[in-house]
């Protein structure tokens, strides 16, 4: 009994070393370095791109940040050049190809040119298949997939040129395994991996490094910015909690590092969270099983809700009892954090 009390013992000692050092290989940092290299980041003014954006200046990197919103870009510029930060925060609509290409050349004209562009600018609709329409695709095909691709062409002709570049396309699991009530934000995740991983096999002979992130669950704080439709309490009571459970989700500065570690590296591919790569990996095997275990998750939330269902609304207009709860707390931290109130 005791031989067999010490075999488990060193069993699970040596299960355990093995799963510490293939974190910390999958961690390691790579060579590529950000001191005093140019970096776009879209979407930087709050959640996921504005804490990529601190972790770059902090490496020595000159950033530009662009969003919709001036009034959070500006607070996310202060924020980011109090230690004297090179920061440029130009407000642009990034579903127009021609404010795309004119963000990259003012970039390019007062920073320098483009080393590193992280195609982050996001938005998501939670709701029942009923209630999403044309335009709900639309929106999320012209952020997810068009927005990227246009920043892409603009950067391309310059890194080309110099025989380098990073870009890093911040897609989602979402992206790999459509999930229940985020119909059109996954098919245009899905969309951005596969232009994103297209891109990586023609561009790496130009020394061009394309890695496509798809993370799981994060605590950005951005879940009060989300679109829901349907019962709108119940809807965003539901997002918002599973955005919040620590077992399940990844916070953000975490996931931030992954980032730009898997950008020095070259990676060709990370998926951020152990749900997430359980996910991927399983729909990888049996992506029919995966479909029909999630139609049984589909029957789990909330359902339609007639013509009322039908309005558009943000979570922050559809608070109840229970996203103010005890349930959502991490999220609530991190909205505070993170620029998103």
């Amino acid at each position: 009994m005791k031989r067999e009390t010490r075999n488990t013992w060193l069993a699970a000692a040596a299960g355990l070393g093995a799963l510490a050092a293939t974190t910390l290989y999958l961690n390691r940092r790579g060579s590529y370095d950000l001191a005093g290299r140019v970096v776009l980041i879209t979407g930087g003014s709050r959640g996921l791109g504005l804490v990529l954006a601190r972790q770059a200046v902090a490496e020595g990197a000159k950033v530009a940040i662009c969003a919709r919103d001036a009034d959070e870009l500006e607070r996310a510029r202060q924020e980011l050049t109090q230690d004297g930060a090179e920061v440029l925060a130009l407000v642009r609509d990034l579903t127009s190809a021609d404010e795309v290409r004119g963000l990259v050349e003012q970039v390019q004209r007062q920073l320098g040119p483009i080393d590193v562009l992280v195609n982050n600018a996001g938005i998501i609709t939670a709701g029942p298949l009923d209630h999403m329409d044309l335009p709900e695709y639309e929106d999320s095909m012209n952020t997810h997939f068009w927005a990227p691709l246009h920043a892409m062409q603009a950067v391309l002709p310059a890194m080309r040129r110099r025989g380098e570049g990073r870009i890093v396309n911040i897609a989602s699991v979402g992206g790999k395994v459509a999930v229940p009530h985020l119909a059109p934000y996954c098919a245009s995740k899905f969309a951005l991996v596969g232009l994103s991983e297209g891109f990586r096999a023609e561009l790496l002979q130009y020394g061009i490094q394309v890695t496509t992130v798809c993370p799981g669950l994060m605590r950005t704080g951005s879940a009060r910015h989300a679109i829901v439709k349907g019962q709108h309490k119940k809807e965003y009571a539901t997002f918002i909690i599973a955005d919040s459970l620590p077992a399940l989700t990844v916070d953000a500065e975490s996931a931030a590092r992954q980032i730009w570690n898997a950008c020095r590296r070259g990676d060709a591919e990370l998926i951020i969270g152990l749900p997430a790569k359980v996910l991927s990996a399983f729909h990888g095997l049996l992506p029919g099983t995966t479909a029909n275990l999630l139609s049984w998750v589909n029957r789990a939330l909330p359902g339609p809700a007639g013509e009322a269902g039908d309005e558009r609304r943000r979570g922050y207009e559809s608070e109840s009892e229970v996203s103010r709860s005890w349930l959502t707390n991490l999220t609530r931290k991190a909205e505070k954090q993170n620029n998103e109130v």
